[in-house]
């Protein structure tokens, strides 16, 4: 019997005519309406004819995760009075409660791509709805834009509706082309904020890592907030480690129960949430509480302000998710829950300064996350680099061409982005492409059943107590009574059957074919199955020991942990890593022992051999390398190398270390910043000897010599000076004015011939003795540049320096002979040194 009196208080129904007429018009619609609403329950059944009395209709309802899929489809059929699966079911992976009878079936974006790409019609659905849009999962928007292309190409009448509740409302609109937007008022109470941040600094979240110290905060607020606070308690964290550590603190608790909520929690739990309960309660949440579940009883929010979102580093080919401050309106979502029956109080661990420095908007997943899924889907759509695709961002570029390269790699697209038969099955896996690989490849050799067995252990990463070592991890899922083995049971079962071979009807094991035994060793079928099935999924991830670490063939270097169960195992699969804080290279968390044959299989597009002939460890270094990527296999010497590819190595050392590994004499060194004042001076047609400049003019000046050097030792032998000659303008005829431009020497009054120092290319600077310019009215010029005229006393020390011998005389020569005449009483001192005569001698050579 129809719950009629929880229908009418839902302040959504307001919005449902011009909802209707919305969609009998355009046939799409953004409803924006805030939690608690009825957006997500009473919607669809009036959608659907269920409710209000409209025509029967089919409705699928897409919800970005599996909670809240099953939470929706039992809350609507609750309201109906019937059970789930009647005129309302629910599909998740692994879980199909569909009846025949059903109007309404709430899936996840997940469960929804997949039925397109099988069926682009969408037989006999009549309405799509896309629930919290807003939040931007990668699938969603890719739903949407393939549903988008089913409206354009194949069924108009199909009608779209985006719903959320904080959401761009008119980039929606503009996507849906132009849809008309409404908008259902919402029944909010006052929410008060409390800023509770921690007492001292807390250190920023790292890769997964969350400070300690700030989960340690959070249970004392939530201690507080009950404390403080009538109802039931939210408390926001990001992922499961978090809720597993804030729980052993808040543990006995007089009177409260703390539950959690999140994806991996048991349907029990998160129905005992849903449901209510007769006592306090201090529910510990991930991010599925911010929109999608309505949790009765909560009076107080808590929120540590922090979220996880995907993030990919193309470079190291190291992808997950990643601890991220939360957004503005994540803020605003989570505090909503606390208002959703009577006035409550949000309580933040942060302080009001650092609220508005948050983001406003989480990063949409298609701008950082790893596209390789979204790349194929697109292929298999047949628009490979989704350029024709309706999408509120588009994809980057740099994403697109790196998952475009995976995908290549695993044999899912040809060279052309295409999907082929092998990448359409990839695709309808519902695995990461890299796992349905694996899956596909393994099991012939490996056995299905071992073979899901360890991809399923890789969807869905193992608890930290399983340990690093796949195979370990397996034997200890197998004998698993947590709710983790139970969810991983569950999708062996689903891969088994999906892996299953063309003409295949059942799920169960077959024998091996001929030449690929299984082990009947169970603990060497697992090591060896677990290591292959790693290999397959991240070629660019397998690694051999190397110096007390691991290098990937990728390039990366890995540790492992202390204690590790994978420790002095000559090559290993990496499965999962990430990065320390401070650390220069990454770390094991999950991988698999493999041996140097299923390397060089599974990682065979890496593979190379060839002539190497570069710079390294500061000379030539020839040899012929097989290699997998970065990893070294074989080397040897190689006794006649090329001469181009030996000249190339010496040019990169000279690039590296400079031309200082020529022969430089002092007068080489002379003539090249004679030059380069003349460059700078006067520019052409003097040349630019920059170590830039000369680099991209090597072959004119350093052939021959460099044509006939063969190693370091060669480039020392070469004269820098008689090589640089060949620069010089010959052709025009200026090469024979660099002494009269440029000279070396300069005759001073006194008739010494003095060294020019050109180091500074603006201003030459002549070191003369005071009494050798006596005479001398004006500074030399050079190119048409005054000399910076470096004075000396008689022993040779800095006195003065002009580049206005005669300003010097008139001002600056009297406080100069002040000081040193009685220093140096040899030495002349005449009170007019503009008249005196120059002199390299003292007074008493002067009167012989």
């Amino acid at each position: 019997m129809i719950r009629q009196d929880a229908l009418d208080v839902l302040p959504v129904r307001d919005a449902l005519p011009a909802l209707g007429a919305a969609l009998d018009e355009r046939g799409t619609a953004v409803l924006v309406a805030p939690p608690g609403t009825g957006k997500t329950t009473l919607v669809p059944l009036v959608l659907a004819g269920l409710v209000g009395g409209g025509p029967a209709r089919r409705v699928v309802v897409a919800e970005p995760r599996r909670i809240a899929a099953r939470a929706a489809a039992r809350r609507m059929a609750w309201l109906l009075g019937e059970r789930t699966g009647e005129s309302v079911g629910y599909t998740v992976r692994g879980e199909r409660v569909v009846g025949p009878r059903a109007r309404v079936e709430v899936v996840t974006t997940g469960v929804l791509l997949q039925r397109l790409q099988r069926d682009q019609e969408l037989t006999g659905v009549d309405v799509v709805v896309l629930d919290e849009c807003h939040e931007r999962h990668l699938d969603a928007d890719t739903v949407a834009a393939f549903l988008l292309d089913v409206r354009a190409a194949l069924r108009p009448e199909l009608r779209l509706v985006a719903a959320s509740a904080t959401t761009d409302a008119q980039g929606w609109a503009r996507l849906l082309g132009d849809a008309p937007v409404v908008e259902a008022a919402g029944v909010s109470h006052p929410v008060e904020v409390v800023w509770a941040p921690p007492a001292r600094p807390v250190r920023p979240p790292h890769g997964m890592r969350v400070d300690p110290v700030l989960l340690t905060h959070v249970a004392s607020v939530v201690r507080r907030a009950l404390a403080e606070r009538e109802g039931d308690v939210l408390c926001f964290l990001p992922g499961v480690g978090e809720i597993t550590r804030v729980a052993g603190q808040l543990g006995g608790l007089p009177g409260v129960e703390v539950l959690q909520v999140h994806g991996r929690a048991p349907a029990a739990v998160q129905d005992a949430v849903l449901s209510g309960g007769t006592g306090r309660r201090v529910v510990l949440a991930t991010a599925v509480a911010e929109s999608s579940l309505t949790v009765p009883g909560v009076r107080v929010v808590v929120d540590c302000g922090l979220a996880r979102e995907p993030r990919v580093d193309h470079a190291r080919g190291l992808s997950a998710l990643t601890t991220v401050r939360a957004s503005q309106a994540a803020g605003r979502q989570r505090a909503g829950r606390a208002g959703r029956e009577a006035p409550g109080a949000v309580y933040r661990c942060w302080t009001e300064a650092e609220d508005g420095r948050l983001p406003r908007f989480p990063a949409p997943e298609i701008k950082v996350a790893d596209l390789t899924a979204f790349a194929l889907q697109a292929a298999c759509w047949g628009d490979p680099d989704a350029s024709g695709l309706a999408l509120l961002d588009p994809p980057p570029s740099g994403a697109m061409a790196a998952a475009r390269g995976v995908l290549e790699a695993i044999g899912a697209v040809d060279a052309a982005g295409r999907a082929g038969e092998r990448g359409i099955r990839m695709s309808r896996l519902g695995l990461h492409p890299r796992l349905g690989r694996a899956l596909l490849d393994a099991a012939p050799s490996a056995g299905r059943e071992r073979a899901a067995e360890v991809v399923a252990l890789l969807s869905e990463e193992p608890p930290r107590e399983y340990g690093d070592d796949l195979a370990s991890a397996l034997r200890a899922a197998r004998r698993g009574a947590d709710g983790y083995a139970a969810r991983w049971r569950t999708e062996v079962r689903r891969l088994r059957t999906a892996a299953a071979p063309r003409g295949s009807s059942d799920g169960r094991a077959r024998p091996e074919g001929p030449g690929r035994p299984a082990s009947a060793d169970g603990s060497g079928g697992d090591d060896r199955a677990a290591g292959l099935v790693a290999a397959l999924a991240f070629p660019e991830r397998v690694a051999r020991a190397q110096g007390g670490s691991y290098l990937m063939v990728s390039g990366t270097r890995a540790g492992l942990g202390d204690g590790s169960g994978l420790r002095d195992a000559p090559w290993i699969a990496v499965a999962v890593a990430d990065r320390p804080v401070g650390s220069g290279h990454a770390r094991v968390r999950l991988g698999a022992v493999i041996d140097e044959g299923v390397a060089r299989a599974a990682a065979s597009a890496l593979h190379g051999e060839g002539d190497e002939v570069r710079w390294a460890d500061g000379d030539v270094v020839a040899r012929r390398v097989e290699r997998l990527g970065a990893v070294e296999l074989t080397v040897r010497p190689l006794r006649a190398a090329g001469r181009g590819a030996v000249r190339n190595a010496l040019l990169t050392g000279l690039r590296e270390e400079g031309f200082g590994l020529l022969r430089w004499s002092r007068d080489a060194e002379m003539l090249r910043q004679r030059l380069a004042f003349l460059h700078h001076r006067l520019g052409d047609p003097w040349p630019d000897v920059s170590d830039d400049a000369l680099h991209a003019r090597v072959d004119e000046w350093l052939e021959p010599e460099l044509g006939r050097a063969s190693r370091r030792a060669d480039l020392g032998r070469i004269e820098a000076g008689q090589a640089l000659n060949r620069l010089l303008p010959w052709a025009s005829g200026q090469a024979s004015r660099l002494d009269e431009l440029a000279p070396e020497r300069v005759e001073v009054p006194s008739g010494s011939r003095i060294r020019v120092d050109y180091a500074d290319p603006e201003r030459p600077v002549l070191a003369v003795k005071v009494q050798e310019m006596f005479g001398a009215r004006e500074s030399p010029s050079l190119a048409g540049v005054p000399v910076l005229v470096h004075l000396l006393s008689p022993a040779g020390r800095p006195a003065a320096v002009t580049s206005d011998l005669a300003s010097f005389w008139k001002d600056g020569y009297r406080g100069v002979r002040a000081e040193l005449r009685g220093r140096y009483p040899k030495h002349p001192w005449p009170e007019d040194p503009a008249t005196a005569a120059p002199t390299r001698h003292t007074k008493a050579r002067l009167n012989r």
